[in-house]
């Protein structure tokens, strides 16, 4: 992509300026680090997924002094891990709800006596009856939570629904569900504890969310905040799953930690990682609309339900996302949804990307294809019958501003040739193999849910002693966090991003910026960049002004310099003159009012998101009729992201965003056993898209900057997940006659819907 003319930075592609240190193995994730005098330190898990804890059993036989015990009697400190709701034990006390919840905590000074100790314990556990499904918990046989095992209730009314339904030339229905989806990140989940002198601590590891991990100590541990440290070094993927988690075993480490005296490393292997940490949420969604012959929708009702596991967690926010989604990108004027998160035996479900969009907009993107069918009406046709536009109000009543959902899917329309491949592949249902092609169109808000970013007061740090250093609490988790906030401020500044040192999170020298979630960190926190800037420029302009015998706004700042009659100075000039006169200093950059939304979260109306970045795709499949595998080949996207400040960053999110919703929507199959532990605990268990499952793609953008974002930019991480399993279902759907409603479509599930509905199951 060229530069922009009015840019300097924004817009190009400078290599990752963590790059080199990956490339080359020189980058210490957390269990490379070298930490002198540390123990190994490990959970002991619950076997059963419901249960009394009768009695924790220490062979007498094992030399315990070799090691250091605590459950949850023993805790030396509060027994909760603070997030949404502090609901969530450190470790269980007379009940335990979900299998692998721990039960109690082992250190030692190496793994092998550790898992010597943890052989030496018995647990006698009465086990209880114990649900896995919504339906289930639903029915209060078994209380998992509360006194309905309902974690979360929302509804939302706008219009009149009664009326839209009795006035319908047809009403149409239909049941949708999704399934669990593990994140799989790179690096497994790790945490170490280092206990000081002076009675702090110091905590490393693999994190998306430093300071929430900060907070969880110092509520349980009730320890100043100055006396827990948090460092984020490099951080092998996170996709969600390392926002929650990580408070969690921070505690049990810290734990560990101030028991022994000795620091404490935790660190998961990738079975124990997929037994013990959050998925996406399985969800099922019944939605009734009311329709038009000529294919409008005037009225539309969604009942949408969140297996939310045993704890709370992260799923109320997850539940309000997706709340605020499942109504798609469409303008209907009459809608009544409700949604709830329920409690059950499964591990407690948490955060992925699209954080519960892409469950919502899963089933309302299949039932327009229903409607459609039912209208004998091509689904592109009804898609832009009923497309959302520019002033038109969502559920929540917020007005649309920036929106391009009709571009976006016009433009893949066009490129993927979708009209002439559809009409084709539809007559040529012949031989073994069978080609489809199906879209979808999506949409993601930027940042946190209604008022959330008004309340974070995010905080960004710019140092000066003779270099630059930006310091936020964003992590980079191989998105390019790191690469892009510096580019930011060398485009406010006028200098190379090369010129400004980002040292990474570390709650000892850098603010609150926020966590790295909601696709928050370039649009949000590269605004509060460039907050930061302007401080630093104001700065300038005044030291300037002091030295010139003028007033600041004689000073003028324009293209990176400085201008004072005949004299100019480049920022970088200004800030060493500053420097050499009177030693290092400092400025910070917070959010503007006018960039947080307007939220009422009690009666869900309101201005929900400030920015909505918009998606559609189309998907191309082959389907095999004989051994009902599914091979996604052709791929266009389109999506709109107000500002590419990283072009080539930019399509890797869209492009690995996209591949991972693919493999949700087919291959990546994980369920619950009866004993309540998930199917696969070994990568051969857990089928994910290789390089050999990717389609051919073609991938572009389009560029409408939001008033909100630094120069611009909308958020991003989360949007390619949204739209792509819709797509691929329908295309399955034009290939094959069969109207699926489940995902993971799997060849067995694949199966079971062409042999009894005989090419159709509407």
């Amino acid at each position: 992509m060229p530069l922009l003319p009015e840019f300097n930075v924004i817009g190009t592609s400078p290599a990752r300026l963590d790059g080199r240190e990956k490339v080359t193995g020189e980058a210490q994730f957390i269990a490379d680090r070298a930490i002198p005098g540390c123990w190994v330190g490990a959970p002991l898990p619950s076997p059963v997924a419901h249960g009394r804890i009768r009695a924790i059993v220490r062979d007498p036989d094992f030399d315990w002094s070799r090691v250091v015990f605590v459950d949850a009697a023993s805790l030396p400190c509060r027994n909760f891990v603070h997030m949404v709701r502090d609901d969530l034990p450190i470790l269980a006390g007379e009940k335990v709800t979900f299998a692998t919840q721990a039960v109690a905590l082992v250190a030692g000074p190496d793994r092998a006596t550790v898992d010597e100790a943890l052989r030496h314990i018995r647990l006698d556990i009465e086990p209880l009856e114990a649900v896995f499904t919504v339906d289930e918990a639903l029915k209060k046989e078994v209380l998992v939570w509360g006194e309905d095992n309902v974690i979360d209730e929302y509804r939302i009314d706008r219009g009149d629904v009664a009326r839209a339904f009795a006035e319908a030339d047809l009403v149409v229905e239909g049941n949708y569900a999704t399934g669990l989806h593990e994140q799989l990140y790179l690096e497994n989940q790790g945490m170490a504890a280092i206990p000081h002198d002076d009675g702090s601590l110091e905590i490393l590891g693999s994190m998306q969310c430093p300071y929430y991990v900060q907070g969880a100590l110092v509520q349980a541990l009730e320890m100043a905040p100055e006396k827990v440290r948090v460092r984020a070094g490099h951080l092998g993927g996170g996709f969600g799953g390392k926002e929650d988690y990580p408070s969690v075993m921070a505690l049990w480490a810290a734990v560990l930690a101030l028991r022994s005296g000795h620091p404490v490393r935790i660190l998961f292997e990738r079975g124990e990682d997929l037994q013990s940490t959050p998925k996406r949420h399985p969800s099922t969604t019944h939605i009734r609309t009311a329709v038009r012959r000529d294919g409008t929708v005037t009225g539309l009702e969604i009942e949408l339900r969140f297996n939310g596991g045993a704890f709370t967690t992260l799923s109320r926010v997850v539940q309000q996302r997706g709340m605020l989604h499942c109504q798609g990108a469409y303008n209907i004027p009459n809608v009544a949804i409700h949604s709830l998160t329920v409690a059950t035996n499964m591990v407690p479900s948490g955060a992925y990307r699209g954080f519960g969009a892409p469950q919502g907009l899963f089933a309302i993107e299949r039932h327009m294809d229903r409607i459609a069918d039912a209208l004998a009406m091509d689904p592109l046709d009804l898609r832009l019958k009923n497309i959302v536009a520019e002033g038109d109000r969502f559920p929540c009543g917020q007005k649309l501003k920036g929106v391009f959902a009709r571009q976006v899917l016009e433009r893949v329309v066009e490129r993927s040739d979708y009209r002439r491949k559809r009409a084709l592949y539809a007559r040529s249902g012949e031989g073994p193999v069978r080609r489809g092609i199906g879209l979808s169109v999506a949409f993601h808000g930027g940042g946190f849910t209604g008022a959330g970013e008004a309340t974070m007061g995010t905080v960004v740090r710019i140092d000066y002693d003779g270099t630059f250093s930006l310091h936020v609490s964003s992590t980079d988790m191989g998105q390019g966090a790191l690469t892009v906030l510096p580019m930011i401020a060398a485009e406010a500044l006028g200098l190379r991003p090369e010129e400004i040192r980002a040292p990474g999170p570390d709650s000892a020298v850098g603010p609150n910026s926020g966590p790295t979630v909601a696709s928050r960190t370039t649009m949000y926190v590269g605004r509060v960049v460039t907050e930061a800037c302007s401080s630093l420029i104001d700065e300038l302009r005044s030291f300037l002004a002091e030295r010139e015998k003028v007033s600041p706004g004689a000073i003028a700042f324009a293209r990176g310099a400085l201008h004072c009659r005949t004299r100019s100075w480049t920022v970088a000039q200004a800030a060493r003159a500053r420097y050499e006169s009177s030693g290092a200093f400092s400025v910070e950059g917070r959010l503007p009012t006018e960039a947080a939304a307007v939220f009422d979260l009690e009666k869900f109306e309101g201005e929900a998101y400030k920015a909505y970045a918009w998606i559609a795709q189309a998907v191309e499949v082959d389907v095999d009729v004989d051994t009902y595998e599914i091979q996604p080949v052709e791929a266009t996207v389109v999506a709109e992201i107000g500002r590419a400040i990283h072009p080539v960053l930019v399509e890797g999110q869209i492009a690995g965003g996209f591949l991972q919703a693919l493999g949700w929507s087919h291959i990546e199959d994980l369920t619950v056993t009866p004993e309540g532990r998930f199917s696969a605990d070994q990568l051969n268990g857990y089928l994910i898209p290789t390089t050999l499952d990717r389609p051919r793609w073609e991938i572009s953008f389009m560029e409408e900057p939001c008033d909100v974002g630094a120069f611009g930019a909308k958020g991003l991480g989360e949007l390619p997940m949204n739209g792509a399993a819709p797509a691929l279902v329908s295309a399955v759907e034009n290939a094959t006659g069969v109207f699926a409603t489940e995902i993971p479509l799997t060849g067995e599930r694949l199966f079971r819907l062409m042999e009894t509905s005989g090419g159709t199951n509407r």
